[in-house]
This record gives structure tokens, C-alpha cells and sequence, in this order.
């Protein structure tokens, strides 16, 4: 992934927007949003547990969102919308 798609406020809103709407959705099950859920609560209540990991909470929410989107786009696509941050599709 490049950097300048990581330092993107564009990218990170779409992140955040498809990850709201995965956590929404009926048709993803529970077990894929608590997929999610767990891992970033328990390192939000309890960071201390991980002290050997030097990311701040939300960089570590960041992490999992990007990884839990880019999941649900390839398990689910039929809920992806067309992310802003990426390059346009040639057509040929």
C-alpha cells in the first residue's frame, strides 16, 4: 500500500464510512463484526496488556479497520460502494 494512500483523508473516511456500514448491515454476520469489535475495544479498555506494541489506540483502530474493510469488500461485495481514494479503472 503506498503512503500517500495512507496519509489520505479521503481514503480514511471512506474506511470509516464502509466499516460503519459492514457494522450495520444485516447481511454480515456477527461473528465477522465482532471480528473486528473485540480485538479494538479490548486494546482500547486495556492497552497496558500489549505494551511492547508502540502505536497510539487509534492507530491500532486504524490498522484493524483497514484490515476488517478490505475483508468485507472481498466477503461481501455486493455491500462495497467505489472507494475515492483509488485510482480510476481504464477502460479498455
Amino acid at each position: 500500500m503506498k503512503w500517500r494512500k495512507l496519509l489520505s483523508i479521503r481514503y480514511w473516511s471512506y474506511m470509516t464510512r464502509q466499516s460503519w456500514r459492514y457494522l450495520a448491515a444485516t447481511q454480515v454476520s456477527l461473528a465477522d463484526k465482532l471480528l473486528f469489535l473485540v480485538p479494538v475495544l479490548l486494546y482500547w479498555v486495556l492497552p497496558d496488556v500489549m505494551p511492547f506494541v508502540p502505536i497510539d489506540d487509534i492507530g491500532v483502530t486504524l490498522l484493524v479497520m483497514n484490515w476488517f474493510v478490505s475483508r468485507m469488500n472481498k466477503k461481501y461485495p455486493s455491500l462495497t460502494t467505489h472507494d475515492p481514494a483509488a485510482p480510476p479503472k481504464s477502460r479498455r
